[in-house]
């Protein structure tokens, strides 16, 4: 055997990528080696070298009499151009693995990757239940022939079918154990990568908050083994720092986000990464209250293709410009189906409506918030189905029903390691408790979310309960104008009228400011406008 071969499988078998590549490079390589050298091409990120190694794999192994792997090579190349949005090469080569299939007598594993094209087709269509009852196919075909890879992909894909339809506990066990076999290191280096970070992110897709954190934590042990693998590096980065800004650790998230260098800009998994990565600093800086920041992140995520909501709605919100950010939300909401894939819009939905006036939209909101929940088995949903009940029932002077869904929210938020959504419950908390005349809880639960805020670096949130002495207490130029008016004595409804605004509206202002002055009363709140020189 040549040198360079030989040097090249063993780097392989290492997963020493960037060695094995550069000996298959110079060696002669037959149909099995040229799969191999493809693979290399894939963890690099040399997406049209992994699609062209495989094109001459695919000729050889027919010119070898081998038309069973060469049917695996024209599944994994339409696979390739598939993920990068190519849908008339793809679908040709997978009409080219059938074709081959058809020729074939009797049962064969290769049976199960022909049916993956017709699952991913089930999927692109909506049809779960076509989706579900193919990929139980998929496992048991790869079960009968021992084939790790086929097992994993369908078993995968059967989870998330099954967890899209309402049955989470048994679409999860599914996720779980696929996870198990990736962890062993059982299955070959494309799948785990595709494993991996496929799970992840429907994990986060659906609010699995804690398997997101573990399976991440092995994502990056992953990676680590292969230091100079390309492919799934950005997406392992971008899932750390998500992990990283719900646990409150935000300068590492930036961090982390930040290492998206050139190199790993190769990929098509890279290449969607960095929208991802422009979206996630957005959030951080938007939390941190750097709006021009964020507002760059933002823009930069749409030209990578990432929607950018509801991160920019809630900037315009933070910025005081709620008409803009209704506007932003409306539209995005109106334009993602019902179920689960608006569950990570919803919460952000009611924060705004309520802002505008519309109690209720923001009504219609939580209630199909709290039904997602009830299908679907995520603390991080019922947390905040919790938390966005709580917040509509302050707009709506229930400060009874108001008290119970926060400290509901408090305790899940807890129970996930959120500490910035903790605290934003615990604010709704101290809301509830000065309306109903409990002074002295109010201010302390505001000192306790404001330790939080502060920690974590949440300027806008630290000004909103805690004002610079002297300042304007952290009212808005609405805000302001509410309190002039209700020092003087004042209706909600003479000040809705004055303003041109909503009664409800009038009465969300009033209990902003409330909650930045920390008072309970219009009278307080009067007295307090006179005493700074606020009326």
């Amino acid at each position: 055997m040549e040198p360079d071969l030989e040097h090249g499988r063993r780097c392989f078998a290492e997963a020493n990528w960037r060695d094995a590549h550069a000996a298959f490079t110079r060696a002669d390589l037959d149909a099995a080696d040229l799969e191999l050298f493809a693979q290399t091409a894939y963890m690099l990120g040399r997406d049209d070298e992994y699609v062209s190694a495989l094109e001459r794999a695919h000729r050889a192994h027919l010119a070898a009499g081998a038309p069973l792997r060469a049917l695996r090579c024209a599944f994994w190349i339409g696979h390739s151009w598939l993920f990068r949005g190519q849908l008339a090469p793809a679908l040709g080569w997978f009409a080219r693995a059938r074709r081959l299939l058809e020729r074939e007598q009797g049962d064969v594993a290769e049976r199960g990757y022909v049916l993956i094209t017709d699952m991913l087709n089930h999927l692109m269509n909506g049809e779960l239940e076509a989706q579900s009852a193919v990929a139980a196919e998929i496992v048991e075909t790869g079960e009968r022939f021992g084939d790790d890879d086929l097992v994993a992909l369908g078993m995968m894909a059967l989870g998330h079918s099954l967890v899209r339809l309402g049955r989470a506990p048994d679409g999860l066990r599914l996720i779980d154990e696929t996870m198990v076999a990736v962890t062993s290191g059982e299955l070959s280096p494309i799948v785990a990568g595709i494993v991996y970070c496929n799970t992840i992110s429907f994990c986060r897709e659906v609010y699995q908050l804690r398997r997101v954190r573990e399976w991440t934590a092995a994502l990056t042990r992953w990676c680590a083994r292969q230091p100079n693998m390309v492919a799934h590096k950005g997406v392992c980065l971008v899932h750390r720092a998500e992990v990283m800004t719900l646990g409150g650790a935000w300068d590492d998230a930036l961090v982390e986000l930040g290492k998206l260098s050139e190199e790993l800009t190769r990929g098509a998994l890279n290449q969607l990464a960095r929208g991802d990565a422009a979206y996630r600093e957005g959030e951080v800086r938007r939390l941190r209250g750097d709006f021009a920041l964020a507002e760059e992140s933002y823009r930069r995520a749409s030209s990578l293709g990432r929607e950018p909501q509801p991160g920019h709605a809630l900037l315009r919100l933070a910025q005081g410009r709620p008409e803009a950010a209704a506007a932003m939300i409306r539209r995005v909401v109106a334009e993602t189906s019902r179920g689960l894939p608006r569950a990570a819009l919803l919460p952000a939905y009611v924060e705004i409506v309520l802002a505008a006036g519309d109690l209720d939209a923001a009504a219609g909101a939580c209630r199909e918030l709290g039904e997602i929940a009830a299908r679907q088995d995520s603390d991080a949903i019922t947390a905040m189905s919790w938390q966005a009940r709580g917040a509509l029932a302050l707009a709506l002077d229930d400060p009874e029903a108001a008290l119970t869904a926060s400290r509901r929210a408090w305790h899940a938020w807890q129970q996930i390691e959120a500490p910035y959504d903790a605290a934003r419950s615990r604010v709704l908390i101290a809301r509830a408790c000065a309306l109903l005349g409990d002074d002295d809880s109010c201010a302390l639960e505001l000192q306790a979310a404001l330790e939080t805020f502060t920690a974590l670096g949440a300027r806008p949130d630290v000004e909103s309960i805690a004002p610079d002495k002297g300042s304007r207490h952290g009212l808005s130029d609405r805000e302001i104008e509410v309190l002039r008016l209700v020092a003087t004595g004042r209706s909600n409804r003479q000040i809705a009228a004055t303003l041109f605004l909503s009664e409800h509206t009038v009465a969300r202002h009033l209990q902003n400011i409330f909650t930045k002055l920390g008072v309970s009363s219009r009278t307080a709140a009067s007295a307090f406008a006179h005493d700074h020189h606020l009326a």
